[in-house]
């Protein structure tokens, strides 16, 4: 937003071109965005019997079931790994990203009144659900490396990238979140179509099998889903295995610039509107 001096009044404008994406305005906000994100872990915890345990049940329950069903049974390969580790170190990315999304996509109606009553950038109500789930990505990532223990699996040399690969999921959640967000304040139903797309995205995605197993010539295609380059590129970091192919990380880290810069100047288009039809 730009604001604009005029007599002695403020008058707020909704900003244009290439002000629409005013990180600094974001910085000048960081103290409401630090009581947002504490604000959602407290609510997400409260009245909890097992509290932080949550993080952990869901992917842990997912990867026993796929360890039966698909490792045991169905013998999917695990690119040499141990096929409930295989699982588990995708799933702990993935949860995150598939309950932060969910989140997220609804965080503008939840705040409804908020938006309705003062001004503040709207970026900051998507971004501090993302945010508030790192805490049970951490949790979720401490039983990893209890995992890495169990089956003796040193880490990869390149397990500094680690953070890199974080950070490309953060920035995917919120891209895609940014889309959803702004078009649920407009159409309710997008917070369950979000539901709908998560549970179809994740078998689109190498979670419980290896990328290598998609034919040569479609892998460009399968490198588009931006949650392919994460998921692999995560997983070898961490545990080795099977090289990432290069081409695929890159198209998936392309899918998700663009997501992202797309994602900005949509989301802050429709931003003018929110307050009339929230």
């Amino acid at each position: 937003m730009e604001e604009i001096k005029n007599h002695n009044m403020n008058i707020i404008k909704p900003a244009s071109g290439l002000s629409l994406i005013k990180l600094k305005e974001l910085w000048l906000y960081r103290e409401l965005l630090y009581f947002l994100v504490w604000r959602d872990i407290k609510v997400r915890y409260k009245q909890t019997v097992i509290g932080g345990a949550w993080a952990v049940i869901q992917p842990f329950t997912s990867m026993v079931i796929f360890s039966i069903f698909l490792g045991k049974l169905a013998h999917v390969p695990s690119g040499g790994l141990p096929y409930p580790i295989f699982a588990y170190a995708a799933l702990v990315p993935w949860t995150y990203f598939a309950n932060s999304l969910t989140q997220a996509t609804n965080s503008l109606v939840e705040h409804r009144g908020v938006i309705t009553k003062i001004y503040f950038p709207h970026l900051l109500l998507p971004l501090s659900s993302i945010l508030s789930g790192l805490l049970d990505f951490c949790i979720a990532f401490l039983v990893l490396i209890g995992m890495m223990f169990f089956y003796h699996i040193m880490p990869n040399p390149y397990v500094w990238m680690a953070p890199f690969f974080l950070i490309l999921l953060i920035i995917t959640v919120f891209a895609v979140s940014l889309w959803l967000s702004a078009l649920n304040v407009e159409y309710r139903d997008v917070h369950y179509v979000a539901g709908f797309l998560v549970q179809i995205w994740l078998f689109a995605t190498p979670i419980v099998y290896p990328a290598s197993i998609v034919p040569e010539k479609w892998r460009f295609l399968y490198g588009l889903n931006p949650m392919v380059g994460i998921i692999e590129g995560f997983r070898y970091v961490l545990l080795g295995g099977d090289f990432p192919q290069v081409k695929m990380l890159l198209v998936s880290i392309c899918t998700i610039f663009l997501l992202f810069v797309g994602g900005l100047f949509y989301f802050q288009r429709l931003e003018e509107n929110f307050a009339d039809i929230v």
